[in-house]
């Protein structure tokens, strides 16, 4: 799979694409990830890629010349999947796991847009944007850590990205709740003792437990994730 990130920022990936899983990922060649300098699809001995907006008020604009421009070459020199345009942005649909199974499981080539300032010109959102996509209920200063997000989040479902396979078969919001309590060595700890049953060696019990407690730590903190009737697991889903 291939990632395309434009960015005025490309010294900040430098960090995360060393080390850890994505990293991994890209040594074992399960994905490949490309960072473009906005600034290098800008026109004018300046390299602008701001403005101030129509209209007034405060703040800059991303241009979409360098945009467009940044795009139509990555699509240009393209040689395997179709291309996917994705902007991030605080006013896009809420990213979550059922979009990067989405996207691990399509193999699409993702161009991430990173905006930044007060927003992109309205022309990028509406004739070049496939989709627009935002990490949470929050503001940051631009879209470089929400593609860090979604790149580390697509990549870990990727076959081959981790370790173990079976790691990303039952985790948090892989299912309708959290994922149960987990415990390691040693069995007691300032006094603090693992739950018997999971030294019991009695797999179905433990099995009961796991599942009662998932449910029970989801009430609590996500009931609405909870399928009704404290039902767990999804349904299929129609493609």
């Amino acid at each position: 799979m291939r990632f395309e990130i434009l960015t005025i920022f490309p010294g900040m990936f430098a960090s995360p694409l060393a080390e850890g899983v994505v990293a991994r990922a890209m040594q074992k060649e399960v994905l490949s990830i490309g960072i473009h300098d906005l600034r290098d699809y800008a026109e004018g001995r300046h390299r602008k890629v701001d403005d101030e907006p129509f209209g007034g008020g405060g703040g800059m604009v991303f241009k979409p010349e360098p945009i467009f421009a940044a795009v139509d070459a990555i699509r240009a020199s393209q040689t395997a999947a179709p291309a996917r345009v994705v902007l991030l942005s605080p006013q896009g649909v809420r990213f979550d796991q059922r979009t990067a199974e989405r996207y691990a499981a399509s193999r699409e080539r993702l161009i991430l847009v990173c905006g930044r300032y007060e927003g992109v010109d309205e022309r990028v959102r509406e004739h070049l944007a496939d989709e627009e996509l935002s990490v949470g209920d929050f503001i940051l200063t631009g879209g470089e850590l929400a593609a860090m997000i979604v790149l580390d989040a697509v990549a870990r479902l990727l076959p081959g990205t981790l370790g173990s396979p079976e790691s990303a078969d039952r985790e948090t919001f892989t299912t309708d709740t959290f994922d149960y309590p987990v415990y390691t060595r040693p069995a007691e700890f300032r006094g603090m003792k693992v739950p018997e049953v999971m030294l019991s060696g009695n797999h179905a019990a433990i099995a009961e437990w796991r599942r009662e407690k998932a449910v029970e730590k989801t009430l609590k903190i996500r009931p609405e994730l909870v399928a009704p009737a404290g039902r767990c697991g999804r349904e299929p889903e129609e493609r």
